[in-house]
């Protein structure tokens, strides 16, 4: 492909990532425990209208229009045709309206190439924008938390229902009369739904900023994949995943507004900056766990696995290599040679 004006720049290859993103995207927020962490458990309440605004994007920088009408119709449908009028359901689609509306601001009008800071600057003003609209409505900031109480709730009994259920099957009961451990387990199962809707509610900022980036993430792959005009740079494997060092603030200031004695406002917010940038070191740690051992296909599944198996310590040794690297930055030094090359 040359460079000349006008030539078609060359489509992102490879649908296994995004694929198996918004496998992912689709199914944590009906598993536990991430059914009662996630904000929206209806992932396609962000992810087609964020797809719609990139088609949109896309046909006002020389994209096909049949495209972008496709997605824009398939998100009015999303949004407002199906689903409850409760006051969640509202809350959601009015998010997802601010999200997809600062988003496609944000690209039209700035220079930068790379998603992730514009994703970042989108979801930011899209949090300030829906703070206002809640302050100054009806109700306000009561009725909105009630609202998300609510919902969590909601999600907590059927859960727990559904929990009970199956343990009155012969199988698990078979299963309890042969293992001791099965008592502790389903003590610590119950322990679940009545603590984690606290960590809901008080974790509700950093999981709505990590569910909205996440579906931005797989609306750009996805339409850089059918699209044929390019919004920005592609997003990079999670491989090379990094950003920029002044991240590690937001974890200094979450330890510190945490450590030091202050106001419980205050330390709710230390606790979400904790869970959103933690969670970005998270992956950048996965990453450079990912170029340090460079596996191919199948052993690339058997490590999903592994991760799968053993999260929360994976999590901790990924947390603490990504921080590392903010100052280490082993990806840029000479790659040891006993690694195979990319």
């Amino acid at each position: 492909m040359t460079s000349e004006e006008g030539a078609v720049p060359p489509r992102e290859q490879g649908w296994w990532g995004p694929l198996l993103a918004t496998l992912a995207l689709l199914i944590l927020p009906a598993t536990p425990p991430f059914a009662l962490l996630v904000p929206f458990d209806q992932t396609l309440l962000l992810l087609a209208p964020s797809l719609a605004i990139c088609a949109v994007i896309g046909w006002r920088a020389g994209g096909r229009l049949p495209l972008a009408l496709v997605w824009t119709v398939f998100a009015v449908w999303v949004l407002w045709v199906p689903g409850s009028a409760s006051a969640f359901a509202l809350l959601a689609r009015g998010w997802a309206v601010l999200l997809t509306a600062s988003f496609g601001g944000v690209v039209l009008m700035g220079k930068e190439e790379r998603f992730l800071p514009q994703a970042l600057v989108a979801i930011l003003i899209a949090l300030a924008l829906g703070l206002a609209v809640v302050m100054v409505a009806g109700g306000g900031v009561v009725e909105a938390g009630a609202a998300v109480t609510g919902d969590v709730m909601r999600r907590a009994e059927f859960g727990q229902l559904a929990w009970r259920q199956f343990t009155m099957r012969p199988e698990w009961l078979e299963f309890a009369r042969e293992n001791v451990s099965a008592d502790l387990l389903n003590t610590q199962v119950e322990a679940q739904f009545t603590e984690l809707p606290k960590a809901a509610r008080l974790l509700l900022p950093a999981m709505l900023a990590l569910e909205s980036l996440a579906s931005l993430a797989i609306a750009w792959a996805v339409y850089h994949r059918f699209g044929r005009a390019r919004l920005g740079a592609p997003l990079a494997p999670l491989r090379a995943f990094s950003f920029h060092e002044a991240f590690v603030w937001g974890i200094i200031a979450g330890l510190l507004v945490i450590v030091v004695p202050m106001p419980e406002v205050i330390r709710v917010i230390g606790m979400n900056l904790l869970v959103f940038f933690g969670t970005l070191y998270v992956l950048r740690g996965l990453g450079v766990l990912l170029w340090f051992l460079s596996p191919g296909r199948w052993m690339l599944v058997l490590w999903t696995i592994v991760v799968v198996l053993f999260l929360q310590v994976t999590c901790a040794v990924a947390l603490a290599v990504g921080l590392g690297d903010t100052w280490l930055d082993w990806r840029n030094r000479p790659r040891p040679k006993s690694q195979r090359s990319e």
